[in-house]
């Protein structure tokens, strides 16, 4: 499943993820850490994979189309978590 949501809008989700979360959905998924990384906007491609995000420029950021969502799913599920 597809989505698209602004840089920022991603920037802001990984800024909000409690400590270790990039970790725990790392080992979740079964994927090293800088992938995840690279998921919410780094650029690792030596330790780290692609994710199939593709960013156009724009305003805030500009518009990100990621390809699979289960990464960012999850990030938000530990941010709810973390409010309760």
């Amino acid at each position: 499943m597809e989505k698209k949501i602004t840089f920022n809008e991603l920037r802001k989700i990984k800024d909000s993820l409690p400590d270790g979360s990039v970790r725990q959905i790392a080992r979740e998924f079964e994927i090293e850490v800088e992938t995840v990384r690279n998921y919410f906007g780094g650029a690792n491609y030596d330790r780290g994979k692609s994710v199939g995000l593709h960013i156009e420029p724009g305003p805030n950021g500009g518009v990100v189309l990621i390809d699979d969502i289960k990464i960012l799913e999850r990030a938000q599920q530990l941010i709810a978590e973390q409010v309760h």
